[in-house]
């Protein structure tokens, strides 16, 4: 299957095939002329596929080097982002070479971000190896790295030239990883997709979901694929894709980066959104009863303790949804349907209280 997501600087090509990553150096080489290509990758995906991708760039006649992470969200910081622009002009990367970025959505986001600052911005390729990055990250040119008052503060836009996503990498992934990516499977469904939505309901457990991985894959690409077409900076109809993270983030930011996981908080923010949504009367009853039972079947948190309602709201107010004195929340109209609501930043209390 490929998708094209079509833009106005460029046009580029989503590629969802398994074992696609056996054939990458070919694929490379359709899109980009021989030239320095640095992988950035993690260790545990170094060692994974890195060697596989190395060899295979190499054949293809490409100067090729490596940059490992540690894996996690520690990771995406400016502090490694500088490491790794120091490393490209060690090794002499120029305007017209290229970096390929190799792993989940941390190494994408960060990778992505490198590529927009290094001499202004040069080329990179996605190819994501975790189910979070393959229905989401990986597109759109969402770049960022964190820091220790929010994530994703520091970032930019800036588009691959292409993304490569082989779902036979999932196979790889434990359980909680798995997990974290249904979440957004979860939130594309429930903001655009009643038909994903029911068959999510129909699926038994993990399994059933990978086993039909190449299918569910495609549904969430071509959700994305068509908002960011329409809203390529994220000022308007794009922000129905932040369902569940203007809190999600904010407790993956006060417990610690990496302690919730990213969809583990996306999960809990879904949950808790909508159900004051729904008692307000914004969102149609019984709404947070289906959020709270497809989370449980796939084994995803509702709830998140200890829940910190000040330090919560103070990491809120620095995110990228925060316009002045207001804040865009995305809420449910119903399972299949999302809307955008602008509300002053104080009322953002009103949907962090929890339940007595």
């Amino acid at each position: 299957m490929k998708l094209t997501v079509t833009l106005p600087e460029h046009a580029y090509d989503i590629l969802i095939e398994k074992e696609s990553l056996t054939q990458i150096g070919s694929w490379v080489s359709s899109l980009w002329t021989k030239q320095k290509i640095c992988i950035i990758t993690d260790d545990t995906v170094q060692l994974l596929y890195g060697n596989l991708v190395f060899q295979q760039l190499k054949e293809q006649g490409f100067d090729t080097v490596i940059f490992s992470v540690i894996p996690g969200e520690t990771s995406k910081s400016i502090s490694v982002a500088s490491d790794i622009v120091d490393f490209l002009a060690e090794n002499g990367f120029t305007r017209t070479d290229g970096i390929l970025a190799l792993g989940g959505g941390v190494v994408g986001d960060l990778a992505g971000f490198v590529a927009s600052i290094y001499m202004r911005g040069i080329h990179y390729l996605q190819v994501p190896t975790t189910l979070l990055a393959q229905v989401d990250s990986s597109i759109g040119g969402k770049t960022a790295v964190n820091t220790e008052q929010a994530k994703n503060l520091i970032g930019s836009f800036w588009q691959p030239e292409g993304v490569l996503v082989d779902p036979l990498t999932l196979n790889t992934l434990e359980v909680r990883r798995i997990r974290e990516g249904i979440a957004e499977i979860i939130k594309s469904a429930a903001i655009a997709d009643a038909s994903l939505w029911s068959r999510l309901e129909a699926l038994e457990n993990e399994q059933a979901l990978l086993e039909d991985a190449e299918a569910i894959l495609t549904a969430c690409l071509k959700i994305k694929q068509s908002v960011v077409e329409e809203d390529v900076l994220d000022n308007g109809n794009r922000l129905i894709l932040n369902f569940g993270h203007t809190i999600g983030h904010a407790i993956e930011a006060t417990a610690g980066y990496g302690v919730v996981t990213h969809g583990e908080g996306v999960a809990i923010g879904m949950t808790q959104i909508t159900r004051i949504a729904e008692k307000k009367g914004l969102t149609a009853k019984g709404t947070t009863e289906k959020l709270t039972q497809m989370s449980t079947k796939f084994g995803l948190p509702t709830q998140h303790s200890p829940w910190e309602k000040d330090a919560l709201f103070q990491a809120i107010t620095h995110d990228k949804k925060t316009r002045g004195n207001t804040i865009k929340l995305i809420l449910l109209e119903t399972i299949g349907q999302a809307k955008i609501q602008t509300i002053e930043t104080p009322l953002v209390n009103e949907f962090l209280v929890i339940k007595e």
